[in-house]
């Protein structure tokens, strides 16, 4: 069983090609600077994040994927219509309550069809270069169930493939049909939180590193959720685009070709932010 300690936790969070991008110039940008991302006792990945957190726990430095990003490798490519995005919005939407505005967008995401000549496994095994077996650095990957609404983390005891995990993290309603593993039904993890910090309850230091700070519907947002975990005694570092990096990245998260822009605008606001989270994530 892969042991874990409770000190430092990384958390990094959903956003599409765009959002991983400057989530990776981020990290870059910390790094650079002299911030010890190696540190995290464990990382936690939703969506886009699971499949960088991946690499990351796999032993793939920061800068490396930093470099594919302004090189225009690693292409996440989601094809999202406006009846998709229609039909995502009036499950998410339709209910102020948390659980029945999930469950709803679930049963949405169970009568998706999978698009023609498109394999979601096949392309995040593609995109994690390698980085296919569950690392023996702690790794969680986020998942929500499609029938329950329920969230949850899969690791290397869960007894699936880490190909199998990523995918369904990144299983996004009404665009993928959702992923069946040990069972149920699984769809994107930031579904109901583009960020899952809940799940770094207990950590003594967290780093989040979230794209896009609240996500579709009534569900708590990355800063919600940093409250709680700093009310609880955390020292939480939430980075989230500035003003500069929100202007690069534009308002379509699939936009393949504004990756460069998102990622140079993610490290350049690293390299203000870095002080003070090592002076958090050292304490």
């Amino acid at each position: 069983m892969v042991q874990q300690g409770n000190e430092n936790a990384l958390v990094l969070g959903g956003g599409g090609a765009v959002g991983g991008a400057w989530m990776l110039g981020v990290l870059a940008g910390l790094a650079d600077a002299g911030v010890d991302l190696e540190h995290a006792d464990v990382v936690i990945g939703t969506s886009a994040g699971a499949i960088f957190g991946s690499r990351l726990a796999c032993g793939h430095p920061p800068s490396e994927l930093y470099a594919r990003q302004l090189a225009g490798d690693d292409r996440i490519d989601l094809h999202v219509t406006v009846a998709q995005t229609a039909r995502f919005l009036w499950a998410a939407l339709a209910s102020r309550d948390p659980e029945r505005s999930v469950r709803r967008l679930g049963r949405a995401a169970q009568s998706t069809r999978p698009p023609a000549g498109l394999d979601l496994p096949g392309a995040v095994e593609e995109l994690l270069h390698g980085a296919t077996q569950w690392p023996t650095r702690a790794l969680r990957i986020t998942a929500v169930d499609a029938v329950s609404g329920e969230v949850r983390a899969f690791d290397a005891d869960s007894q699936v493939t880490l190909v199998e995990a990523v995918a369904a993290s990144c299983a996004v309603p009404l665009v993928w049909p959702p992923v069946t593993l040990a069972g149920r039904r699984w769809m994107d993890g930031g579904t109901r939180s583009t960020a899952n910090l809940q799940l770094a309850t207990g950590h003594r230091r967290v780093l989040a590193v979230v794209p896009l700070p609240s996500g579709v519907g009534p569900h708590p947002s990355a800063q919600e959720q940093a409250a709680r975990l700093t009310a609880e005694g955390a020292a939480v570092s939430l980075l989230v685009p500035d003003r500069a990096a929100r202007r690069a990245m534009g308002r379509d998260m699939t936009d393949n070709a504004r990756r460069p822009a998102a990622a140079r605008a993610g490290h350049a606001q690293a390299s203000t932010a870095a002080e003070a989270v090592a002076r958090a994530w050292r304490t």
